[in-house]
């Protein structure tokens, strides 16, 4: 299925270039047009203005443009069509980017995937690996391994937690490869096949899969499509007693709630009284798109908390790191059990890491507005074309959850599917089952393509309601939420 052609005006292009270097200026004007493109604020296969609208709204010669564009296509980041234009690409192609165990289908070229919950970089993360390589250097005479992270990263992920409130110190920090190899590390340190640990349903299904990992069980506990029923968590911890709690206080995956400050101070009670740690997932802790002023940090509410942290949503997922922050006492046990997984974090990535949350407010500025604009794009058209459809408008974080007027969503995901659309339905989120009448719908692709989604989502819904829920066959495919 073919999409429209998307097109960007002389005067955003501008707007995004910004200052670049004029010596020469066409290859600074170059440099700034591909970092735009592999940051994705030019989008692939975008059509960029002509040679004589980028000129006036540059200021520039036209001789400066005519030799940046052919520095585009001689490099791969653009491609000439006679008597189309030039349009954006990236080196390689798009089947050099794209997964195939998140795409596997070979004709799903034109597919809008939007069953994983992950924006593409913001601007400053390609600058912020390019700095990042020039200081590489100096760690190469050393063996590269950092069990619990380099010193200048812990310290700047501390201070981040002092910003919020919470009083840190760089050696309650482990930087990790990602949110899951916290999970994983956690769960090893401190369950076992006798242990039970309360997760919520629904629930980021990748991390409770690291959590079972260890041989815990797990016990689900509801959150409702309004919100969490604290009580009845209450009720569960005092009958489970589990060792750990597993929760996402901070724009729920995939419900998009967010937890209050007196919720937290409720939960934190419950889990003094039943003995059990608080495994705090805030990877979407950074998201809050309509300016609000964010609750403290869970561990506030409750010392014995450790904290799983991650740059895969608040900056990108290829950067591949997360960090665990615990009490000192259990900083020994995450040690012990994260030497028998792996010996450290990429080098390279930690210093980008760095880089970016030493002034992390450009990036996360711009990353909010490109989300809170495709959020809005998103629920605007759901509003529009799936009238019947509830859903609850989330503050924050990447996806709305959506209820449907009957238990389909499975069938709805398999004809979806063959329509060239990719979102995840709400059993995947199950922690014991069920949930066949919501699906997940991230607002991580650009406005246009949201619209089509939804407009694509219109129509298999039509199918489904007409036809019922009796073909629920799709490709099997790796999920990544």
């Amino acid at each position: 299925m073919s999409m429209p052609t998307r097109t960007i005006s002389a005067a955003r292009v501008a707007a995004l270039v910004g200052p670049f270097d004029r010596a020469p200026a066409y290859a600074g004007l170059a440099e700034a047009l591909s970092l735009l493109v592999g940051d994705g604020r030019i989008p692939y296969d975008t059509r960029l203005p002509s040679e004589r609208e980028l000129t006036e709204a540059l200021a520039v010669s036209r001789t400066t443009v005519t030799r940046a564009y052919a520095v585009l296509r001689e490099t791969g980041y653009a491609e000439a069509r006679q008597g189309a234009g030039t349009f954006a690409r990236v080196p390689g192609g798009r089947q050099q980017v794209r997964d195939r165990a998140l795409l596997p289908r070979p004709d799903a070229i034109d597919a809008i995937d939007l069953g994983c919950a992950a924006a593409s970089a913001p601007p400053g993360v390609a600058a912020a690996y390019a700095d990042a390589a020039a200081e590489l250097p100096a760690y190469l005479g050393g063996h590269g391994y950092f069990p619990v992270g380099l010193p200048a990263l812990q310290e700047a992920i501390a201070a981040s937690y002092e910003k919020r409130g919470l009083r840190t110190d760089p050696d309650q920090v482990m930087v990790t490869p990602g949110a899951l190899t916290a999970a994983s590390i956690v769960a090893t340190a401190f369950t076992g096949p006798r242990d039970r640990v309360l997760v919520e349903s629904p629930v980021y299904p990748n991390a409770t899969q690291a959590i079972r990992n260890s041989g815990a069980r797990l016990v689900g506990s509801p959150v409702d499509p309004e919100g969490w029923d604290l009580g009845a968590v209450g009720t569960a911890l005092r009958e489970v007693a589990p060792t750990l709690a597993y929760l996402i206080p901070d724009f729920q995956n995939p419900t998009g709630h967010l937890m209050s400050d007196e919720q937290r101070a409720q939960y934190a009670r419950h889990l003094r009284r039943s003995g059990t740690v608080a495994v705090v997932d805030e990877a979407h802790q950074a998201l809050a798109l309509d300016g609000q002023e964010m609750p403290l940090p869970f561990a506030s509410h409750s010392s014995s908390t450790i904290t799983i942290g991650s740059a895969s949503k608040s900056t990108w997922g290829g950067l591949r790191l997360g960090w665990i922050r615990a009490p000192r006492e259990r900083m020994e046990a995450l040690t012990r059990a994260r030497l028998g997984l792996d010996l450290g974090a990429p080098v390279m990535e930690q210093l980008v890491l760095t880089r970016l949350l030493a002034d992390p407010a450009p990036l996360l500025t711009a990353h909010r507005a490109r989300l809170r604009e495709q959020r809005d794009a998103l629920l605007g058209a759901l509003a529009e074309q799936l009238p019947g459809w509830r859903w609850l408008r989330p503050s924050g974080g990447l996806a709305v959850w959506c209820q449907l007027p009957s238990a389909s969503a499975t069938a709805l995901v398999a004809e979806a599917d063959r329509a060239g659309v990719f979102i995840a339905p709400g059993p995947a989120f199950a922690a014991e089952g069920g949930l066949d009448r919501f699906v997940r719908i991230p607002w991580t692709r650009p406005a246009d393509d949201l619209t089509e989604a939804v407009r694509r989502l219109a129509a298999a819904w039509e199918v489904v309601a007409v036809r019922g829920a009796a073909d629920a066959s799709r490709p099997r495919r790796v999920m990544v939420a």
